[in-house]
């Protein structure tokens, strides 16, 4: 690797911030990751698909990574409401976690470029170099400024004031349960098989990933589900992204801050409704979570110096299992487009721009026809368990 003298900002320290951090390290820049968050970052969306730009990503940056890098399910099962199996098939799929790809990311990232407890405020550039202003009253400038700040991104609030994420119509409630938590009977059934219960506007879903200590060992690992249900915006939403502190969330309530009521609701409300190995994965769930379900698009993700990339441009929906898979692509393609313009940054953005943004509407679509097929074919209500299979 050659030290190419340049030097890039990136706003943002979760995923999409580290894969661009490592991808940029790799090719010679000299990269400063800024977070938000004074604390460490710790399960923020339990499991995830290992797709191949994963891969590829912590390949080309010269990553270190145990393997397998997950856990593989070697087939998938759709149950009946009773439990038993309507339909298996084989198909070969590694399962990671958010703490496994982070925790890797960040060992392999220097720690003394990695600033936490920095809230960005504004952003100045010229035809030269870019500047990141943030709240304690610091700045740094660089050669090139990444937001890589998430579904509430500063950086695409400061450069696309009218862009923000749209509510789908629909939350995950989401879940972990350590192994050994689980009964023996469920947990043969569920291990290293993706599991899926559908029924009329919602579906379940879920698959073993590493454990908390990114533990691969059987025993050790975790159960990760994901329940998809429908709420309205303007009736429903604001209790569910209430949390426990009466503290109105913008998109989602992390493990351990759910509101008691709403918890309590929706685990009466999957002992109606799900097959009964999922009624026994929820309720083994100590400290359920939930997010809402976005959509995100943007018209440009180059602006002269800089570029938005992962969930701050686009938010495909978690259908797709793209979410990190994008961010890394993103990350590829714009340290491939800086080799290829031998580090010129506006012609760099300029050769990359157009393929992310085809590939953020790719998978935008993509997410909303599953989503919509998934969650609306019976109207948009929620499906209440009778004979007559009302909403």
């Amino acid at each position: 690797m050659n030290k190419t003298n340049k030097r890039a900002i990136v706003i943002g320290g979760s995923l999409g911030g580290l894969f661009t951090g490592i991808l940029l390290q790799s090719i010679g820049w000299e990269v400063h990751i800024y977070e938000r968050s004074s604390h460490s970052l710790d399960s923020r969306g339990g499991g995830i698909v290992l797709q191949p730009e994963i891969v590829e990503a912590f390949e080309r940056a010269g990553v270190a990574y145990q393997q397998p890098f997950g856990v593989v399910a070697h087939e998938r099962f759709y149950l009946n409401q009773d439990g038993s199996i309507a339909t298996n098939m084989p198909m070969r799929q590694t399962l990671t976690s958010w703490n496994l790809l982070y925790g890797t990311m960040r060992r392999h990232f220097p720690a003394e470029r990695y600033h936490q407890g920095k809230a960005l405020t504004k952003v100045t550039q010229d035809d030269e170099q870019v500047t990141a202003i943030f709240a304690d009253g610091t700045s740094d400038t660089a050669d090139l400024l990444i937001g890589a700040d998430g579904a509430n991104s500063t950086v695409r609030k400061l450069l696309l004031p009218n862009h923000n994420p749209d509510y789908a119509g629909y939350v995950a409630y989401r879940g972990l349960v350590d192994e050994k938590e689980l009964d023996a009977e469920t947990a043969a059934m569920l291990a290293e098989r993706f599991v899926f219960y559908q029924f009329p506007n919602s579906h379940i879903l879920q698959y073993v990933i590493p454990g908390d200590n990114e533990s691969l060992v059987p025993g050790e690992r975790r159960f990760n589900w994901v329940w998809y249900v429908n709420y309205d915006e303007t009736t429903e939403l604001t209790p569910i992204l209430t949390d426990k502190n009466g503290k109105r969330r913008d998109y989602s309530i992390p493990p351990g801050t759910i509101d008691p009521e709403v918890e309590q609701q929706m685990r009466l409300y999957a002992n109606q409704v799900l097959a009964p190995p999922f009624q026994r994965l929820v309720a083994a769930t100590k400290e359920p979570f939930v997010q809402a379900i976005l959509d995100l698009t943007v018209p440009q993700m180059a602006f002269n110096r800089i570029a938005l990339v992962g969930d701050a441009a686009f938010i495909p929906r978690p259908h797709t299992a793209a979410g990190a898979s994008k961010a890394a692509a993103n990350a590829i393609a714009l340290a491939d487009a800086l080799v290829n313009q031998n580090h010129d940054v506006k012609k760099a953005l300029n050769e990359w721009e157009p393929d992310q943004l085809r590939l953020g509407m790719y998978l935008r679509k993509a997410g909303q026809a599953l989503g919509e097929r998934s969650q609306f074919t019976h109207g948009k209500e929620r499906f209440v368990n009778s004979n007559e299979n009302a909403a």
